[in-house]
């Protein structure tokens, strides 16, 4: 239990989302009981009032049913309440409640009860002031020195003062210089109103020359005011402390002196009577309330101050004496004797958390029971915790770098793509050369467990697919509802996308407000972006990947894309991308090999994963569970660095355009300010061509702002394209290698890190970046390279030769025995086992310039990628006449 924590005496919650402020807490003996314990008189500003009582069996207890008094909606919300002798010809105590329109009175009491339900409490209207002016605030006092009564001063929101004599209106002033209406407060020994004008000073304004001025009915001065006839309202003393305020407050030591206490958003401020200041406190967090009171110190106040980090300061002067730990925000703070229990901090929350508590500490009951002595048998303890440790790492390599937790799921999601295409096409503003675009429906449903908040939906496609809507919102209010949305996708542009992937992400709150996230992936028909097309003869890339089982029939395998010339081949078909793009794929009937061609390398990709994954689940729809594909050509680097090297040079390009933008649009402003020095000049001078060389530039603004979005957009481009070919070579070093899908995972990490790239941050860099992490630590081979520091800073480069260096090395270690992996084990040298024939991987820089040599010769620069495979060629069309 900590020292510092307020001790929770008494506590509860007021009703369901209601709202409260510093006005609507008052602690007063309201029934004028005979033992004068005060009562607990809350408002809020859903218009409900309610009288306490607290008396907990023991220290800590919540509310019980018989601690609340009186509870009454007064259907108009509660501003202040404050109690005091209201009411003309008794010195009772009576609660005066200020609405925005209406000031009432009550008189409270109770009536002694018969039965065992106990007391039972009333509350009678005394009387009522409908006021014409909206309200803010009000202070009472005995205003003028009058005995046995309270006066009542109410501020609106247009700095009207209107004073009541209890049951009647006695005038009313506005406060000269006013545009928004601050704390109010009545000083009874100098007979004085206090207020914090907008201009952040405190203005203090005496009771008589409130009661002689103008009337505000009376606003106009007439010439005999203006000649001075002391009827104009003027302030006694003003003070600038230079900051708005949360609230004033006036406590007096004794007859002949009193203080006034002013809280600032950072200050508070102690002043005497005629506004000299006496001290003030700099405050280091953000207040929210404040209540000074006499100190039991001669000479001295003491403050509670109450802030936004939950905690209540007591000051003495401007010493802090003591910090307590709140359970909330307080919002007003008082302090009374209840139950007999005298200096009761009573705290209300804005919130309606309100809480009775005192200060101090209570003793610990705890004693630590004495520990058995015994001797440690440390070789025990050795063995615990060698299989602690082993179980610890069994459990890491089990389940990954990241536990996984098993959970009831929330939310079901589930996508159907429709097989058809839509009747009436979808796509609008498309940039595609063809004279239809086609579209298909997507259909996500949502099923909920529980109930959930803020679900929200948004699907995710490569560009340039485009949705009709890509942003969804529900409200499952109920459990087991079931929401179904409809949208449509079509390709935008005139190139081809990267991945034929969706993914759709539904965002909620849970029940207890923890946010969760939810996704599911979805996969696109190929015929959205593409045509049946002839088949070519020559083409300048290609692939070839080999599989273990008989060739399956390319009608069945894509039975859509059948040529109607074509029909008694089943060995070769031809697709053409809405792009524009060709691309053939053959099979051959000797062999168990598919070769994939096409005039550009990064449109290879597309139909080679896909005639993957279309042979994947042939064989599985037939039973087959040990198919497998692999490749054993040479990965095609030099093909894959062309792509690279052009998005760096766009990058590099749109650099340069950018800086020369910058520059023209400095030598325009530069010309436009001339131009205006000259215009206003009062002696006309020559412009000396400043209009011509002004027309000429803004021409080249122009210009060089459609040459950067003109190179944006191929920047776009180029990123698509070379995120294509980065699928295909991943594809074919894991098929290549055998790499598990684990390892495979970890290769699309490092190669596609960005969604998009951009000036500051691009593919070049951030790629580099995470594969020299590769090299330097499960690929390493020695300690020398594990010491070797990466840059922590991400720059664009100058070139890209030492991207492609890694990117060799990367595939030269795989060759060699190398494995990925992300454990814990990775950092430490790997002892890799060679294949036959294979050298060790080098550590000098010499022997890495030979191993560029060597991989050189081995990722060489073909067009046709199995030449050089020791097995019966198939030309291009030989299946076709096979």
């Amino acid at each position: 239990m900590s020292l510092f924590k307020a001790r929770d005496w008494w506590s509860t919650i007021l009703g369901d989302k209601e709202e409260f402020d510093q006005g609507c807490l008052c602690l007063a003996n309201v029934d004028n009981s005979g033992n004068g314990q005060d009562k607990v008189i809350v408002g809020s500003f859903m218009g409900y009032l309610r009288i306490f009582s607290p008396h907990p069996a023991k220290t800590g207890d919540g509310a019980q049913a018989e601690d609340l008094l009186l509870e009454v909606d007064l259907r108009d919300p509660v501003l202040q309440v404050e109690v005091g002798k209201f009411v003309s010809g008794t010195e009772m105590l009576h609660l005066a409640v200020l609405h925005s329109r209406k000031l009432c009175v009550y008189s409270v009491s109770g009536t002694l009860g018969n039965v065992e339900h106990g007391n039972q409490y009333q509350m009678k209207l005394m009387y009522e002031h409908n006021l014409q002016r909206t309200a803010c605030n009000m202070t009472y006092g005995s205003f003028g020195g009058v005995k046995g009564r309270d006066l009542i001063c109410i501020q609106s929101v247009d700095g009207m003062l209107m004073v009541f004599e209890q049951e009647s209106y006695a005038f009313g002033r506005f406060l000269p210089g006013f545009l928004l209406p601050g704390p109010l407060a009545y000083s009874s020994r100098t007979d004085s109103f206090l207020t914090v004008s907008s201009c952040r000073q405190v203005e203090s304004y005496k009771y008589q020359v409130l009661a002689f001025a103008t009337d505000a009915d009376k606003r106009q001065e007439t010439e005999q005011q203006k000649l001075g006839s002391g009827k104009r309202l003027v302030v006694d003393w003003t003070l600038n402390i230079g900051e708005q305020a949360l609230d004033i407050c006036i406590v007096s030591f004794n007859q002949s002196a009193s203080s006034v206490f002013v809280l600032g958003e950072r200050n508070f401020f102690c002043l005497k009577d005629n506004g000299q200041i006496r001290f003030m406190k700099k405050l280091d967090w953000s207040p929210s309330c404040f209540l000074p009171y006499c100190s039991v110190s001669e000479g001295t106040i003491n403050t509670l101050i109450g802030n936004h980090n939950n905690m209540l300061h007591i000051y003495q002067d401007v010493t802090l004496k003591w910090a307590t730990q709140l359970p909330h925000i307080p919002v007003a703070v008082r302090v009374g004797c209840l139950h007999d229990l005298k200096g009761v901090i009573v705290t209300l929350s804005d919130d309606g958390h309100l809480q009775c508590s005192y200060l101090g500490t209570d003793p610990s009951l705890f004693q630590a029971p004495n520990v058995e002595s015994r001797e440690v048998n440390y070789d025990e303890l050795d063995v615990e915790m060698k299989e602690l440790q082993k179980i610890i790492k069994d459990v890491n390599k089990s389940q990954g770098v990241w536990p996984m937790t098993e959970r009831e799921d929330d939310l079901n999601v589930s996508v159907v793509v429709s097989p058809n295409f839509d009747s009436v096409s979808q796509a609008t503003d498309v940039e595609v050369g063809t004279d239809l675009v086609p579209s298909v429906t997507v259909k996500v449903t949502l099923q909920n467990r529980v109930i959930l908040q803020k679900a929200k939906l948004s699907v995710y496609v490569q560009s340039p697919l485009e949705l009709t809507c890509d942003q969804f919102t529900f409200e499952f209010m109920t459990p087991d509802l079931t929401r179904t949305v409809s949208f449509s996708v079509y390709l935008k542009r005139s190139y081809t996308p990267s991945e034929l992937e969706g993914n759709a992400v539904v965002s909620y709150y849970r029940p207890t407000g923890i946010p969760r996230v939810i996704q599911c992936k979805f996969r696109l028909p190929l015929k959205l972006i593409c045509l049946p097309g002839q088949p070519s003869k020559t083409a300048s890339h290609k692939i070839t990947i080999d599989t273990n089982k008989s060739p399956v029939s390319l009608l069945s395998l894509f039975p859509g894309f059948a040529s109607e010339s074509d029909d008694d081949q089943v060995n070769v078909m031809g697709f053409h991308f809405l792009g524009g793009a060709r691309v053939t794929l053959l099979a051959s009937k000797t062999s168990q090999r598919y070769r994939i061609q096409s005039e550009q390398f990064e449109d290879l990709w597309l139909i080679t994963n896909e005639l993957i994954l279309r042979l994947q689940e042939y064989f599985e729809k037939q039973g087959v569970k040990d198919f497998a594909c692999s490749f054993s050509g040479s990965v095609p680097l030099q093909e894959y660095f062309e792509l690279i090297d052009h998005h760096f040079e766009l990058r590099i390009n749109g650099e340069k355009l950018e800086e020369l933008l910058s520059q023209r649009a400095v030598q325009f402003r530069a010309i436009q300010r001339r131009l205006l020095a000259r215009f206003k000049d009062k002696t006309p001078a020559p412009l000396q061509h400043l209009d011509t060389l002004l027309d000429g530039t803004y021409k080249q603004v122009i210009a060089l702002a459609d040459a950067v979005e003109e190179n944006q957009g191929n920047l776009f481009q180029s990123f698509t394209r070379l995120k294509s070919a980065t699928h295909l070579v991943i594809l074919l070093i894991g098929l290549w290698q055998k790499l598990s899908a684990d390892q495979v995972a970890i290769l699309e990490a490092a190669f596609l890190p960005l969604q998009e790239d951009t000036q500051e941050l691009g593919w070049e860099e951030t790629v580099d970046a995470a594969i020299s992490h590769l090299l330097k630590t499960c690929l390493s081979k020695s300690s020398k390279e594990q010491a070797l520091n990466l840059n922590s800073q991400l720059n664009i480069p100058k070139d890209t030769s030492q991207l492609k260096k890694h990117i060799t090395l990367l595939c030269d270690r795989l060759a060699k025995g190398g494995r990925l992996c992300l454990s814990t084990d990775a950092a430490a040298p790997q002892t890799m086992v060679m294949p036959g024939g294979c050298t060790t991987i080098p550590e000098s820089d010499l022997e890495e310039r030979s191993v560029e040599q060597d991989s050189t010769e081995l990722f060489t620069n073909q067009r046709h990628l199995t030449a050089e495979t020791p097995r019966p060629e198939v030309s291009p069309l030989q299946g076709v006449s096979e």
